[in-house]
């Protein structure tokens, strides 16, 4: 039925380009599950190891600034936000978990620099757990896989 339709669809490889991963050091040992899951995505797609660099900031809240001062620099191709909220740890959790979604999606429509979006908001430490890389799969790998799609996507577009 759709024979005819032309289809932009993006390649999953990796070589030849840059990539940040912007990581919060709150709730480290989740976090860092997360990373290693992008960084093994990412170089098993072929990147180069000196090709990612990772940046810490204290927290979720934190990310979108990152992101953008990193988006403004103009020599990367992506950016992988990656954190863990989790709702029993975090009395501030909503307005946290908001504002730290809406400034990583309000960096990449301002800047156009496509976005790896890997923040956890969970209600438990067990939800986190299985989301970084145990039952539900390692939302670092997904965040990869996105932002290296769309990458290789609106490369076709221009």
């Amino acid at each position: 039925m759709h024979q005819h339709i032309k289809t932009i669809e993006g390649r999953l490889d990796a070589k030849g380009l840059k990539i940040s991963l912007v990581a919060c050091r709150f709730n480290d040992f989740i976090v860092d599950k997360l990373v290693a899951g992008a960084v093994d995505y990412l170089i098993r797609h072929g990147m180069e190891k000196e090709d990612i660099t990772i940046y810490r900031v204290p927290g979720a809240f934190e990310l979108p600034l990152m992101a953008r001062r990193l988006a403004m620099k103009k020599d990367l191709d992506g950016i992988i936000c990656l954190g863990a909220i989790i709702r029993g740890a975090t009395p501030h959790f909503d307005y946290v978990a908001s504002e730290s979604t809406k400034g990583i999606a309000q960096t990449a429509m301002d800047s156009g620099m496509p976005m790896g979006f890997g923040l956890l908001t969970t209600d438990t430490l067990e939800q986190a757990i299985e989301r970084a890389g145990s039952k539900a799969g390692n939302k670092g790998v997904e965040a990869a896989a996105a932002v290296l799609e769309l990458i290789r996507v609106l490369e076709q577009v221009d």
